[in-house]
C-alpha cells in the first residue's frame, strides 16, 4: 500500500512499471491510463526504451487490437507471439520489435482505469503463471493509485466549489446589508432634507438642500449598482422578476411616482443570460421618467410578444412630440443598448398624455 500512498501519481505508476519489469525479467513495460470517459489514453508510461525511441512513437496507442482487448478482458492475456495473435493490429512505424506479451487491465471498484503490460521475457519464450500473479498484484496497486488521485482531484474541485459558494453567500449578505441598512438610511435622510428644502423660506438654503438631496440620490444609485454587482443571485434566471420589481419599488419610493412592475416569469427565464442588460435598460428608462416625465404613475412590464420579448416602461407624464424632438443622450443610450442586443427600440409619446418606451428583444 506504500506505493498507492505516494503523492505523485506519475511517480507511483512509473515505479509500478519498473517493478513489473524487474520482477518478471521483461525487456519492456508500459502502463496506459484511460481518460475518465474510457475512450482514449490519457497518460502513457514506458520502461525499457530510450527517450529517442519513445519520441519516435508519437502519440500514445489508442487502445485498438491487443491493447484494447486488455482493457476489456476480465482475465490477464499471456501469449508467446504478438504478431501471430489474431487480435493484433501490428505495430506503428518506428516501434521497437516485440514478441511475447503479458498484460492485464487496471480495474478498481468496477471502473477500468487502463492497462499494464510487459513484452519480451528475456530468459524464456513467454511469461509464466508466477509472472502473471506478480502483474495482477501490481495492476491492483496501479488501480488504487489512479482511483486515489482522481478522488483527491474531485475533493479539491468540490472544495474550490464550496469556497466559491461561501464567497457568493458572503457577497449576498453584504449586498443585503447595504440595501436594508445604508440605502434605506440614506433615503430617509434625503426625504428629510427634501422636506426642509420645501419648507425653507430662504432660497439659497433651499437650493443647497436640493443639491444635497441630489448628491444623496447619486450615492444611492452608486450603491445600488454595487449591490447588483455583489449579488449575482438577484439576476439569476428565476430572480430577474424580483430585480425588476425591487427596482420599481425603490424608484417609486424615491421619486413619489406610483410605480408597478408586471413580469412574465417565462420571459424572465428566457432572458436569463441577458438579465444584466434588461435591468440596465429598465434603470435608464426609469431615470428618463424621473428627469423629464413629470409623471404621477409609471409601469414596468416584461412579457412575451409576437415579435420577441418586450420590455416596456410607460408613464402618464407630460409626454412630448416624438417627430419634433431630437433623441437626447438618455434615449440614444437606450437605443444603442437595445440594438447591441439585436433588438428594436420604439418610443411613443403624446404631449400631455405620457410616454411609452418599448424594447423588443429576440427570444
Amino acid at each position: 500500500m506504500v506505493l498507492a500512498s505516494e503523492l505523485s501519481l506519475d511517480a507511483v505508476l512509473l515505479r509500478i512499471v519498473e517493478l513489473a519489469v524487474d520482477l518478471t525479467g521483461a525487456r519492456y513495460g508500459a502502463l496506459g491510463v484511460l481518460t475518465p470517459d474510457g475512450r482514449s489514453i490519457d497518460d502513457f508510461i514506458t520502461v525499457g526504451i530510450t527517450p529517442e525511441e519513445r519520441a519516435a512513437l508519437g502519440d500514445p496507442p489508442v487502445g485498438h487490437g491487443l491493447l484494447g482487448a486488455l482493457t476489456r478482458s476480465p482475465h490477464p492475456i499471456r501469449i508467446p507471439d504478438i504478431g501471430a495473435d489474431p487480435r493484433s493490429v501490428g505495430f506503428p512505424p518506428n516501434h521497437p520489435p516485440m514478441t511475447s506479451l503479458l498484460g492485464a487491465r487496471i480495474i478498481g471498484r468496477g471502473t477500468v482505469f487502463g492497462n499494464l503490460y510487459l513484452t519480451d521475457k528475456q530468459a524464456a519464450e513467454m511469461f509464466d503463471e508466477e509472472d502473471e500473479r506478480v502483474l495482477v498484484v501490481l495492476a491492483t496497486q496501479a488501480a488504487i493509485a489512479v482511483e486515489n488521485a482522481r478522488l483527491y482531484d474531485e475533493t479539491e474541485r468540490k472544495g474550490r466549489e464550496l469556497q466559491r459558494l461561501q464567497v457568493l453567500e458572503e457577497r449576498e449578505r453584504i449586498g443585503k446589508e447595504l440595501h436594508d441598512g445604508v440605502i434605506q438610511s440614506l433615503f430617509a435622510v434625503g426625504m428629510n432634507l427634501q422636506g426642509l428644502a420645501t419648507s425653507s423660506g430662504d432660497t439659497e438654503t433651499a437650493g443647497r438642500l436640493d443639491a444635497a438631496v441630489e448628491d444623496i440620490d447619486r450615492a444611492i444609485r452608486d450603491l445600488r449598482n454595487y449591490i447588483f454587482g455583489l449579488r449575482p443571485g438577484i439576476l439569476a434566471d428565476r430572480q430577474l422578476d424580483q430585480a425588476l420589481k425591487e427596482m420599481a419599488s425603490e424608484f417609486g419610493a424615491r421619486t413619489g411616482i406610483v410605480t408597478v412592475a408586471e413580469v412574465d416569469n417565462e420571459a424572465a427565464s428566457i432572458l436569463a443570460s441577458r438579465a444584466g442588460d434588461v435591468v440596465q435598460l429598465a434603470r435608464e428608462a426609469l431615470s428618463n421618467v424621473s428627469r423629464h416625465g413629470d409623471a404621477a404613475t409609471c409601469r414596468v412590464s416584461l412579457r412575451r410578444g409576437d415579435d420577441g420579448l418586450v420590455l416596456e416602461i410607460d408613464d402618464d407624464g407630460r409626454g412630448f412630440d416624438v417627430e419634433a424632438t431630437s433623441w437626447g443622450m438618455g434615449l440614444r443610450n437606450l437605443r444603442e443598448r437595445v440594438e447591441s442586443l439585436g433588438g428594436v427600440l420604439a418610443v411613443e409619446s403624446t404631449p400631455g398624455k405620457g410616454t411609452t418606451v418599448k424594447a423588443t428583444l429576440p427570444s
